[in-house]
């Protein structure tokens, strides 16, 4: 039985309030900044921030260069391809139905896991995720289901279900390490392999912008404070949080807790509105919460 204790729940909780405030701020430099430059000027920044504590990965007998390829797939897969698409996600989709696609990240890590790491659903896991998706709904709705009913579907809508089936693989890919010594390796060198990889990708894509003439930039003083809070939080704090968490209680049980993203993006966008929560928050929390237990049977300890 898989133990659950506060410091895990702190890692993987973590994560996802920075990343409901990605989504947020990322909506607001819609217009400032284009997405791909937006995404590589955050991990240009990422990568200048934790230089000087995983320097050593530049190093020819780092580890690093053992598993280049892999570094190189991780990257694609986390720093560059999904951000990319879910800031080009937010050119032409609505919040709603974005966060509503990112709902879909349990079905999919399981369908990654029984399908490339023999990990076989369980029936729990799979009544858990339809727990947890449905408070994720009832998020969404505002208590009134038929808001569901008005929705429609937007090229970026295609964009999210990507990146959801990337993250999926990513998740996966970092708690099965390939090698034995990768836990072992500085976390900051770890990361910093990851960054560095993400970067490359996203700069390549942010060729095409610039191909295309859609590359655009307008320096203010909340593009450079989105940029800071994406570079720092979404970024650095919350990879260095998902990867400990994934790795303390894998990656199925997990993505349960990327359901939370949706609830504290409504509560964010609420505050900004200057709205109060509402009760339906409170009970779409309790049913994510519930969809975690269920799911994977955890038993909760303290420490």
């Amino acid at each position: 039985m898989t133990q659950l204790n506060l410091r895990t729940i702190s890692y993987l909780i973590l994560p996802t309030i920075l990343w409901a405030g990605n989504a947020v701020v990322g909506r607001l430099a819609v217009g400032e900044i284009s997405p791909l430059l937006l995404n590589s000027i955050r991990w240009v920044l990422a990568a200048i921030i934790l230089l000087p504590l995983g320097w050593q990965v530049f190093k020819p007998t780092a580890p690093i260069w053992q598993y280049k390829l892999r570094f190189i797939l991780l990257g694609f897969l986390g720093m560059g391809s999904y951000n990319a698409l879910l800031y080009l996600a937010l050119q032409t989709s609505t919040p709603i139905n974005l966060t509503l696609i990112g709902a879909s990240m349990p079905i999919w890590m399981l369908i990654v896991g029984g399908i490339f790491y023999a990990q076989t659903p369980q029936k729990r896991q799979l009544l858990g995720a339809v727990v947890s998706l449905f408070g994720v709904v009832l998020v969404l709705s505002r208590g009134d289901l038929t808001v569901l009913l008005g929705l429609e579907l937007f090229l970026g809508d295609v964009l999210m279900v990507i990146a959801t089936i990337f993250w999926a693989f990513y998740s996966w890919m970092i708690s099965h390490p390939g090698h034995s010594r990768e836990r072992e390796w500085p976390w900051a060198e770890f990361l910093l392999a990851q960054v560095v990889t993400g970067l490359i990708w996203s700069l390549l894509f942010s060729i095409g912008e610039v191909a295309t003439g859609t590359i655009h930039f307008e320096l203010s003083l909340s593009t450079v404070l989105i940029l800071l809070f994406i570079a720092i939080g979404p970024s650095l704090i919350a990879y260095r949080c998902w990867g400990l968490g994934v790795s303390a209680i894998g990656p199925a049980i997990a993505s349960f807790f990327a359901n939370l993203i949706p609830l504290f993006t409504a509560l964010m966008s609420a505050a900004m509105l200057g709205e109060p929560p509402q009760i339906f928050h409170g009970l779409a929390f309790l049913l994510i919460v519930a969809g975690i237990f269920v799911s994977s049977k955890l038993s909760f300890k303290s420490s």
